[in-house]
């Protein structure tokens, strides 16, 4: 596995960091490359300064996945919709896990403030193909999504967000493409039903998991990577693992479960949580890899 860390910048140029995260991958197999960008960070200008620094092209996306509904993933996608539409290919698809990634968001951890909504409209002008994947489907012929991840324990959803359910001047979730059990209410605790993780296997490693936030729990997420693709050794886990609002036991029981399956190599992100860290650097060292901004991960040389 090679790391690479982005170098000394020109004069007057620099990566941006914010609260957010975007994801860029580049697969290559049957001498066929592949191009996919998941997530979008939290504002376009911040991802199109990182995307021209990195040299990577819109032109040259096959694909785009969004995780799941939260500004902090989606908030750059409209404006880089926009401001690229000419260069990207046409009917560039974007899979989503789920009709409510498309719901109106409150913020609910501390004062409750809006967290906003994915803009249909901007999808319908950039012509983009929007694809729900509530099951596993493969992405750009390489990767696949988990699709739907189930909840189960130990692993407990926190919900840092509440959605409104309806639609209005084309803005939210049609009621009637959600779950049963949602179809009739107003305000929902969010619970991640429609988050899903994008993979790939590498041939002679295998799996590579992209968590993005693991709301549903990372490890959740990587025994459901397992399950739909057969596969059952694991490469590395890379992402936000939403550890950060959890206690030191739940943490130590997800560093635990982890060690169990065996991961060559773990890269933590975004909400992961500097506990998290701290104990996979003591309990898994020769595993562990700090991320950071403009980072390049190189899988299977």
């Amino acid at each position: 596995m090679e790391v690479t860390r982005f170098g000394m910048p020109p004069a007057g140029k620099s990566l941006l960091g914010e609260f957010g995260l975007s994801m860029h991958v580049e697969s290559s197999g049957n001498g066929e490359t592949r191009n996919i960008l998941i997530d979008f960070g939290f504002t376009s200008e911040t991802l199109e300064n990182n995307l021209a620094m990195l040299r990577i092209a819109p032109e040259s996306l096959d694909a785009l996945v969004l995780s799941h509904g939260h500004y902090d993933h989606f908030g750059g996608l409209a404006g880089f919709l926009q401001h690229n539409q000419r260069r990207l290919r046409a009917d560039l698809p974007l899979y989503l896990g789920g009709e409510e990634a498309f719901c109106t968001r409150e913020w609910t951890a501390g004062k409750i403030e809006d967290f906003g909504y994915i803009d249909r409209h901007a999808l319908a002008n950039a012509k983009v193909k929007v694809l729900i994947a509530e099951t596993p489907s493969v992405i750009a012929g390489h990767g696949f999504t988990t699709g739907n991840i189930p909840a189960v324990p130990f692993e407990k959803v926190l919900s840092p967000s509440q959605m409104h359910v309806g639609i209005k001047d084309g803005i939210g979730c049609f009621p009637d493409k959600l779950a049963t059990e949602k179809q009739k209410a107003r305000v929902i605790p969010d619970d991640f039903q429609h988050e899903l993780a994008t993979c790939f296997n590498v041939k002679g490693r295998g799996l590579v998991v992209i968590t993005s936030c693991s709301h549903r729990g990372v490890v959740n997420t990587v025994r459901r990577a397992m399950e739909v693709s057969g596969v059952k050794k694991v490469h590395a886990v890379a992402g936000g693992f939403h550890l950060a609002p959890q206690k030191e036991d739940y943490v130590r029981q997800t560093v635990a479960a982890l060690k169990e399956i065996n991961p060559d190599v773990v890269i933590p992100m975004h909400c992961t949580g500097e506990m998290f860290i701290e104990i996979l650097q003591k309990e898994m060292p020769e595993k562990f890899i700090r991320s950071y901004t403009g980072s390049r991960y190189v899988f299977g040389v």
